[in-house]
């Protein structure tokens, strides 16, 4: 073939595609009994019943491969079945056959190729929407321009992350927790030993329902006991960490201050009582829902639309006052209430790691779920969202993460649900757990007649010196209280008429035990009660007290200006280390230290001794590391009670 000839086939080939692509798609020419097949699958498809319309524009489809409505239907439908990998796959197969006929629908199009977490390509599918086609109505192109901010959003973000082995992988948790029913709002005790939830029940009623794990196994969830499940509406329940209280929202009562008011419940032998409202701080004549407690029951995390806030929901807390009720509400503030809607707050069991969500601050679309830490001055981080796929386009719940901070609990509708919501487990992503968190769990009593002892149980930081948690036992004493690792704290149980009682946990380095059982004895202040000073701190072989120590020291000091008439000694020992006169001259040093200290905040030396022992009294074996700490201490005595 010449050249020439060569050119001019090559050109006559060109125009002939130019023909056909000019060629615009003409519905009138479509199949009459493909149509009637498309008409078919519309009414199907209004009628809600998906599965069979998509069989039928697939029928229409086949009958002619080119009715390019029945591939954007389809594409629509399989959207709304919740596969978008297929949705995708006909949208794409509508845009090959008339780029220009279906340029609208690269709008869904969009939403179907960010529900598969590919976000670059549903930027670039919305970006191109509207450059060529952008919406006349102005509805249409304010949610075209809010999905972009999305994707966007999407795009970024990912650049950002760097944790690419992270696997998204929820487990759905099985016919025990779920069933054709939705369940949601999923709340664990801290030993995880006991869940609760709410299930819809015949699509109305909401009501409780506990599960408890048996080995690696939840038992079959059943309606809680006592009085709080009724024919009325509960929901949006929370357990307390140590499974004694229950809060909820309950809707439209006749002790309400409003639509919806949050209720508390206390567990009893036979079950949870009748449930009490908060009282009119908490509760107003808005609405109030979605209650969460803090690890020590002392905060009560809720959502309001109160007048007075920054948009149209906010998350509020109310601290409990001495007498039990609850105080005035505080705005969580402009750092974590925007004026958008933030809901569903779960404070975790470290007492500063924040969950909620809000449809104001960046991320995929609709409600997603944000992660929020409290600082020294308890002033709270800006929100991080919890990334793809946690999050999604699509609006998310209620988050519950465990006490370790690696397993959080949700509820979605994902495609092995087995009917509505459905309870799943997952792993958080590194950057967004909080700190794993321990708990001491026992009973505080009278170490001579061994009664249970109600009194206060306080946890104090001994870097900043400030109280963490404080908590009273129940009548019977028994007490639980979480410790968040990275930190030392010294533990302090006080009770009038007692020597208190001090311990200290070091989780800031070394750490083994998840659970710690520690009960307590409290001795009467009566001649001759001794205990041992754990939170008195020295440096090696040095007698200056060191900054901590001032959160025992300050103790002393009130105990003996509360009680004028108790004498007392303070004993300073050793371990068995070193020389014996230096060791006794040490230890004598040390608990002149202490007595200095008293002495400075006004207590009267002549109730006060020091005595130095060294390493002649110990308490443990000096053959070990372990023992001679027990052996270097400092303990306080009571001399006389006049």
């Amino acid at each position: 073939m010449s050249r020439m000839k060569h050119l001019l086939t090559c050109f006559a080939l060109f125009c002939c595609a130019l023909s056909v692509s000019a060629q615009e798609y003409d519905p009138s020419k479509v199949n009459k009994k493909a149509q009637a097949m498309y008409n078919q699958a519309m009414e199907r498809a209004q009628d809600g019943n998906l599965t069979n319309a998509a069989g039928l524009l697939l029928q229409a489809i086949k009958i002619d491969p080119k009715y390019i409505d029945a591939y954007l239907s389809l594409g629509g439908v399989y959207g709304q079945m919740k596969n978008s990998r297929q949705s995708v796959e006909y949208y794409e197969k509508a845009f090959a056959l008339d780029a220009g006929y279906t340029m609208e629908f690269k709008l869904p199009y969009s939403i179907n190729l960010a529900s598969l977490g590919e976000f670059q390509k549903a930027l670039d599918a919305i970006n191109e929407f509207l450059d060529k086609n952008p919406p006349k109505n102005s509805t249409s192109l304010k949610a075209a321009q809010y999905r972009k901010r999305c994707y966007e959003f999407a795009v970024s973000y990912a650049a950002k992350l760097n944790e690419r082995s992270y696997i998204f992988q929820p487990v759905n948790l099985g016919p025990s927790i779920n069933t054709a029913e939705s369940e949601y709002f999923p709340s664990l005790t801290i030993d995880q030993q006991e869940m609760m939830f709410t299930r819809r029940l015949g699509g109305r009623n909401e009501d409780f329902f506990n599960s408890r794990l048996r080995d690696t196994t939840w038992s079959k969830a059943a309606p809680i006991e006592g009085f709080v499940n009724t024919e009325q509406n509960e929901g949006a329940q929370n357990i307390s960490q140590d499974g004694e209280w229950l809060v909820f929202t309950g809707c439209n009562r006749p002790n309400g201050f409003g639509s919806c008011d949050i209720y508390i419940s206390y567990l009893e032998k036979d079950g949870w009582s009748e449930p009490e409202n908060c009282g009119g701080w908490v509760n107003s004549d808005a609405w109030e829902s979605q209650p969460c407690l803090s690890p020590d029951k002392r905060d009560l995390y809720f959502v309001s639309s109160r007048p007075g806030g920054f948009g149209g929901l906010d998350i509020y807390v109310s601290h409990q006052k001495e007498n039990g009720k609850w105080g005035e509400p505080e705005n969580l503030g402009p750092a974590i209430n925007s004026s958008g809607d933030e809901q569903c707050p779960f404070i975790h069991a470290d007492n500063q790691t924040l969950y909620f969500t809000s449809n104001f601050w960046p991320g995929y679309g609709d409600d997603d779920l944000f992660i929020s830490r409290k600082g020294p001055q308890s002033d709270w981080s800006k929100p991080e969202n919890l990334g793809y796929p946690v999050n999604t386009i699509n609006r998310e719940g209620t988050l519950f993460v465990t006490a370790e901070g690696t397993t959080a609990y949700y509820a979605s509708d994902r495609a092995d649900s087995r009917g509505g919501l459905d309870i799943y487990s997952f792993q958080l992503r590194d950057a967004v757990r909080p700190l794993k968190t321990f708990w001491i769990k026992g009973q505080v009593f009278d170490k001579k007649t061994t009664k249970g002892l109600p009194t206060s149980v306080e946890l104090i930081d001994l870097a900043s010196r400030k109280t963490v948690s404080m908590m009273r036992t129940d009548e019977t004493g028994n007490y639980m209280i979480t410790l968040p690792t990275g930190r030392d704290y010294a533990l302090n149980v006080n009770r009038k008429g007692y020597l208190f009682y001090s311990e200290n946990f070091s989780l800031s380095r070394d750490y083994s035990d998840s659970v710690y059982q520690k009960n307590i004895p409290l001795q009467p202040l009566e001649s001759g009660a001794s205990i041992v000073l754990n939170n008195i701190f020295f440096d090696v072989n040095k007698f200056d007290l060191r900054p901590e120590s001032a959160i025992e020291l300050d103790r002393m000091v009130q105990l003996l200006t509360d009680n004028p008439t108790v004498s007392i000694e303070i004993s300073g020992h050793t371990d068995n280390v070193g020389k014996p006169a230096d060791n006794l001259l040490l230890s004598n040093n040390r608990a002149k230290k202490v007595v200095a200290y008293l002495v400075s905040h006004k207590i009267n030396p002549e109730r006060l001794t020091a005595k130095g022992f060294g390493a002649t009294m110990p308490v443990a074996d000096n053959n070990s590391e372990t023992g001679r700490a027990k052996n270097r201490r400092t303990e306080m005595r009571i001399i006389s009670v006049r």
